[in-house]
């Protein structure tokens, strides 16, 4: 995955690799078309040089031709000969070997072919100059090209990140602010202002959308809270009446088992009841008190006090609690989750089976037997885990959750050579 400053970069560097690439022949084909062309012009200057000179020169003809024989051997690149007819002058390529050259190289020349009178005379005229090897041009070029792409791309590169560095700010701070976002605390996230048209309207937009969903959630709380208080007394009193007709003495055996089942959903809504308001409780920051809580004593306490639960269900526990485990929190959620794990180990573990609980340094882990995995997917949301044949509420590991998520710790789920583990990371 890539950054989406470093997308068109990418783009800059390669279309300029592309251009470097064409620009090589490009260059080449111009600077030898002005090349050749400068070379003409002085080769019609050299002819014009000799004509003139060779014209006004007081030499008698065996003289002049000695002096043009002579010419020929010591200037290579001009050779004049007569001739008996005069031809249209041309410019053509030539390549011939160096006669200086020890390697006996091959050099390229642009030669004019012309027709000059001397005194009457016509005389042949070759003017010969020596153009620079192709692939020594090409090759300079090249480096020169490759030198000024590079310097482009290392600018591209340094200003792309200087640019993006203070383009991109002000969406960096607008993410590091959803990042911090919780919606627990239901505060509106203050976006920095910026003069950025796209920034800005997502700023907005987010703003907006903020809003709506903290609202809605502030009702939603509001609704739990208000609807589990509301519901705490007339439960209690639909519970004492039920007591209070069971001891009545003249209903019959039938009656009193029909009443009698009444109190298995009624214990059951009242923990519902309960547990929704502790969730409330939790999430609207209730719970500020923060010590230094020894959780191997509260460990140590809870497996006494649910020693009965053990024993009623004859489940084998074995216990490696370290001493001296301390870690800052709120003691009373704390100690909810750890009793709601250890609830949840006893409820789940047939008769006869093993839990296992160990404390050390980092975490806390409990294990029990099982005989399949769990769905780690919906195992820690609300009432995913309640049945209506037992007396799970289905908010036990809903609250651990929450209780863990309250402090950043890790709370986390595996199946194991058919064990149940869950894991409390502090």
């Amino acid at each position: 995955m890539s950054k989406l400053l470093h997308k068109p970069l990418k783009l800059f560097v390669a279309y300029a690799f592309v251009v470097l690439l064409l620009s090589i022949p490009a260059y080449f084909a111009v600077v030898d078309y002005i090349w050749q062309d400068e070379l003409d012009e002085n080769n019609q200057v050299v002819r014009q040089r000799i004509e003139h000179g060779l014209q006004h020169t007081e030499l008698s003809d065996s003289s002049l031709a000695n002096l043009l024989d002579a010419w020929s051997k010591i200037q290579p690149g001009v050779i004049v000969t007569s001739t008996d007819a005069i031809k249209p002058d041309s410019v053509y390529d030539a390549e011939a070997v160096n006669p200086y050259s020890p390697t006996h190289e091959v050099n390229r020349y642009r030669a004019l072919s012309a027709y000059i009178t001397i005194k009457g005379k016509p005389y042949h005229l070759v003017v010969r100059t020596n153009i620079e090897e192709s692939n020594e041009t090409i090759m300079a070029l090249g480096i020169v090209t490759a030198v000024f792409v590079l310097l482009l791309v290392i600018g591209l590169i340094v200003l792309n990140t200087i640019i993006g560095r203070s383009i991109w700010k002000p969406f960096n701070n607008t993410l590091d602010k959803l990042r911090a976002f919780d919606l627990n605390k239901g505060e509106a996230i203050k976006f920095d202002a910026t003069d950025i048209e796209e920034f800005y309207e997502l700023n907005a937009t987010l703003n907006k959308l903020i809003a709506g969903n903290i609202a809605a959630y502030r009702q939603q709380k509001e609704f739990t809270e208000n609807a589990s208080h509301e519901l705490q007394t007339p439960l209690a009193l639909i519970k004492t009446k039920v007591d209070m007709l069971l001891q009545d003495k003249t209903l019959t055996q039938e009656q009193s088992e029909q009443i009698s089942a009444l109190n298995v959903p009624l214990s059951r809504v009242s923990r519902i009841n309960k547990n929704l308001l502790l969730l409330a409780k939790i999430e609207n920051h209730q719970y500020a008190d923060v010590e230094q809580v020894d959780i191997s004593a509260l460990v140590n306490e809870n497996i006494e006090l649910f020693a009965d639960y053990f024993a009623e269900k004859d489940l084998q526990l074995s216990i490696d609690v370290a001493n001296g485990i301390s870690i800052k929190g709120n003691k009373h959620l704390i100690e909810i989750l750890i009793t709601n794990l250890l609830v949840n180990a006893i409820r789940y573990t047939g008769s006869g089976g093993q839990v296992t609980v160990q404390l050390s340094a980092k975490a806390f882990t409990i294990s029990n037997a099982g005989t399949i995995a769990l769905n780690n997917d919906m195992l820690f949301k609300r009432f995913k885990t309640s049945s209506a044949n037992t007396p799970n509420t289905g908010l036990g590991l809903a609250i651990v959750h929450e209780v863990a998520k309250r402090y950043g710790w890790n709370i986390s789920y595996a199946y194991q050579n058919n064990l149940h583990v869950f894991q409390w990371q502090y």
